[in-house]
């Protein structure tokens, strides 16, 4: 072993920092709407191939040089319908939500962009494309995510605070840190309470994000077959997440949503279960991303 190795496989270890969330809550819970619908792989869109990636046919091939008229339909239904069934749910509880929102997917629908204005959802970017980054170049990458930035402040009026790609490269996080405007970056998986990482443009804070506690289950192989089984495991986690917290180690715990999957009516129902569970609950903190990443920039502020 030397110290050159990169990755840090310690976090907070043992004894995790206690957050201080507001009002002595046991856990902070936090959900997300990825709005995908529209930026996705399609040759209408310059790409080399269909989609293939979280829908209703699972495990299905991109189709090099063709449209594959099935994928789109079932992407048109996350904007066109399964938007404005998740956007009920949580304006009629008036639980906040943040969303993940592709560039090119919130040019083409501005009265969903108003909805989630109106609704005071924080509106993250999730880049420019819904496609993969793994073989960009850093130029390549930089431009995408600078043209995403810009197209995300004439859909929205103000500047992405936050940034998820999803499917990222290696260089993906440290392009989120050159951009100053970031509060914070969401690709990461590592921890369940925020953290300082250190980038080639100093610290920056990553707000880890999950892929367990997500829909995108519905559309994998080793996934859930039935709303029941997303429920339970959203009540599993949350559960003995706040008895930890409970016992004096809160945490926080992410659910990932997308509209073409939990906005279909047998999973918005799971969906809306798991939201009334969590409102009859004390001690909990319903927060975006944003609010998060600003109560943690707070509390511990970054290392010199």
């Amino acid at each position: 072993m030397t110290n050159s190795y990169t990755r840090d496989m310690i976090g907070y270890g043992q004894n995790p920092p206690h957050p201080a969330w507001p009002d002595d809550a046991a856990i902070a819970v936090q959900f997300v709407v990825n709005y995908e619908e529209g930026g996705e792989n399609n040759i209408l869109h310059g790409d080399a191939a269909s989609e293939a990636f979280l829908s209703e046919i699972v495990g299905a091939d991109a189709w090099p040089g063709q449209r594959h008229m099935n994928m789109e339909s079932i992407y048109e239904f996350g904007s066109r319908s399964g938007f404005w069934r998740l956007h009920r749910l949580f304006t009629e509880r008036d639980i906040p939500a943040t969303v993940f929102g592709v560039a090119m997917a919130l040019q083409r629908v501005p009265d969903i962009v108003a909805a989630m204005r109106s609704s005071q959802w924080e509106i993250a970017t999730h880049g420019l494309r819904w496609i993969d980054y793994r073989h960009f170049s850093i130029e390549e990458e930089r431009a995408h995510l600078v043209e995403a930035i810009e197209i995300h402040q004439a859909c929205t009026g103000e500047l992405p605070a936050g940034v998820y790609i999803g499917r990222t490269s290696e260089h993906s996080q440290d392009l989120s840190a050159e951009q100053s405007h970031f509060e914070y970056c969401a690709d990461t998986y590592a921890d369940e309470l925020p953290y300082w990482r250190n980038s080639h443009y100093g610290p920056q804070l990553m707000v880890p994000y999950t892929l367990d506690a997500n829909d995108m289950r519905f559309a994998t192989p080793q996934g859930f077959n039935s709303g029941e089984q997303f429920y339970q495991y959203l009540k599993d986690s949350f559960d003995l997440l706040y008895a930890e917290g409970i016992a004096g180690s809160p945490k926080m715990m992410s659910v990932g949503l997308h509209c073409r999957l939990a906005g279909r009516p047998g999973r918005a129902a799971a969906v809306a279960r798991f939201l009334d569970y969590v409102q009859s609950k004390q001690r909990v903190w319903l927060a975006t991303r944003l609010d998060i990443a600003r109560h943690w920039k707070k509390t511990f502020p970054a290392p010199s």
